[in-house]
């Protein structure tokens, strides 16, 4: 990297793509060609997200209180921003993506929680981790960008259904991962 890309100039490129994310998804409700802005969005996140941390290590800058700090607060907000973009979609509806969102928020409450009680840090979770899940959201904007509207019934859409069954995902995940180190640090613990 060159010396005037700095983590710091990374993390605020991934938020930037954040905002890209909400901005293409929002404009689709003009015209499905703004889900290909959304994609760009979601690739500018995880190239800031991923590589701001890994460049203060590789240039030993590294700021483990401010980093940690500012990492998983980017991280907390790109993905509201994301996620209240899809549900301003015609594609999801907002409630279905707020069920996700609170998921997904949950199981970084979670992480969080499980760093400071064990020390500990696991982001992957069923196999899947933050690269997998954005690359997720990217398959199912292509999808409604190249399908367009998929209805199933009731007024649900198949996207409300893909996206309902992770938000469930992350709930079981979280409630499931909550019991067992719960139980393991009572243990400890005496």
């Amino acid at each position: 990297m060159p010396a005037f890309v700095t983590p710091d100039r990374l993390s605020a490129l991934g938020f930037a793509g954040a905002l890209l994310v909400l901005a293409g998804y929002g404009a689709s409700r003009v015209s499905a060609a703004w889900l290909w802005v959304a994609v760009a969005g979601y690739g500018l996140h995880w190239f800031g997200d991923s590589l701001d941390g890994s460049l203060a290590r590789h240039r030993r800058i590294e700021r483990p209180r401010f980093g940690h700090f500012l990492d998983h607060s980017l991280d907390a907000g790109g993905n509201a921003l994301g996620m209240v973009g899809l549900g301003a979609t015609r594609f999801v509806r907002m409630d279905v993506a707020l069920f996700a969102l609170t998921g997904y928020l949950l199981l970084t409450v979670h992480v969080l929680l499980r760093l400071r009680a064990t020390g500990a840090m696991q982001l992957s979770f069923a196999g899947g981790g933050p690269t997998e899940l954005r690359l997720g959201l990217v398959a199912g904007t292509v999808a409604m960008a190249l399908i367009g509207p998929w209805p199933w019934r009731s007024g649900w859409s198949c996207y409300d259904v893909g996206v309902g069954a992770v938000g469930l995902l992350f709930w079981i995940l979280f409630a499931g991962n909550s019991v067992r180190i719960a139980r393991a640090i009572a243990r400890v613990d005496g």
